[in-house]
Order: structure tokens, then C-alpha cells, then sequence
């Protein structure tokens, strides 16, 4: 199995580093030729605004989203949640997603890059987990299909939903990539080796 990482903008190296960590081959998309031979991506945290107008000016956003569409594993992780949302709150009105979880996603949810922040949350399947916020996403709503795996607990964004799975794609509004911690990626390369081996 080969999982891409989108590498268009953004954190994708650290996305590259924490699954070659798993043993895991992953190399980075730039080019539909490189989208062609990949079984799962990763897309990674950044600027989803300029993920999604480099994604349409480098004839990827639509490749991706059939692609999706057609059954292929995705996470997404900060901006990379936005991305695979199916509508996005206080985006730029040209913004486009690749789709792939039922979710309505505002953008910045949290405030700017000062208000960035760490803490605890409980991810089911996996557990307690240190997670890093920096001028992140939230789900605001998501589908009856979409099971909801982390929320945050205490203070003014109590409850609010922060990493979602919907069959063969998974969403995070923290930052894994950049904990050392690679539970939340074995989770995901588990979860494409499972669809890919049936």
C-alpha cells in the first residue's frame, strides 16, 4: 500500500515523516500522474484557501474528489478537515472541497494563530489524546452518516466536534503531524489497509 500526502502547501512533511515512522511507503501528490499511484491520501494541514486554488490550478480538486468519491481512504488534518467537508463556513466564495464527509466545517473556528492552543481530548478507538490547535477548523454540523470521535471538553468551544470518520475518509481538526504521538495515523493507515485488503 502507498499513501500519498497532498503537497501542494502546508504541513506535508510531517505528514511524510510520521508514516515513513509506521513503515509505511508515502510519497508526495503534486501531479494527477502521482494521484494515479496512490491507494489512500493524507492531506495536510496549511491554508485551505490556497490548498484549494492550488488543488484547482494544478487539475487535481476534481481527480481527488472522484477519486473519493469512487471509495479511496482519505484524513484530512486542519485544513486538510476543511478540504474534505462538503461545505465550508467563512471560506472565500471560489473555495472548493474534495468532499468525502458529510460536514459543514467553519473555517478559523477557534480565532487566529494567537488563540492556537493544546489540549486533552478523547478520541474513540484510540484514546486520550494531546492535540494541538493552530487557528483550527470545527465541525458544525455533520450528517447521520458521520460518526462523530472527538469533541472538545470545558471552556467556550465545549462539545465542539473535532474529528469525525465517515467509512474509508477521517478528519481531524487537531494536528497530529506535529505530536510525535502516531496513534491517530496508524489508525488511519489501518483503516485504509483494511478497505484495500477486501
Amino acid at each position: 500500500m502507498t499513501i500519498g500526502v497532498l503537497a501542494l502547501q502546508g504541513d506535508f512533511r510531517e505528514h511524510l515523516l510520521a508514516l515513513a515512522e509506521l513503515g509505511v511507503l508515502a510519497r508526495p501528490v503534486r501531479r494527477v500522474e502521482e494521484l494515479d499511484t496512490v491507494h489512500a491520501l493524507v492531506v495536510p494541514g496549511g491554508e485551505s484557501t490556497a490548498i484549494s486554488k492550488l488543488a484547482v490550478d494544478f487539475g487535481l480538486a476534481g481527480p481527488i474528489r472522484e477519486r473519493i468519491a469512487a471509495g479511496m481512504p482519505a484524513y484530512g488534518s486542519c485544513a486538510g478537515m476543511i478540504m474534505l467537508g462538503a461545505e465550508v463556513l467563512d471560506g472565500r466564495p471560489d473555495q472548493v472541497t474534495f468532499g468525502g464527509v458529510d460536514m459543514v466545517v467553519r473555517r478559523n473556528a477557534f480565532g487566529r494563530q494567537i488563540d492556537s492552543f493544546e489540549t486533552d481530548v478523547e478520541l474513540d478507538g484510540i484514546g486520550e489524546f494531546r492535540t494541538v490547535f493552530i487557528r483550527a477548523p470545527w465541525a458544525e454540523t455533520v450528517g447521520p452518516d458521520v460518526e462523530v470521535i472527538g469533541r472538545i471538553k470545558g471552556g467556550r468551544a465545549d462539545g465542539r466536534i473535532v474529528a469525525v470518520r465517515q467509512g474509508r475518509v477521517m478528519a481531524t481538526a487537531f494536528h497530529p503531524e506535529v505530536t510525535g504521538d502516531l496513534r491517530v495515523h496508524q489508525t488511519f493507515v489501518d483503516l485504509a489497509r483494511g478497505y484495500l485488503d477486501q
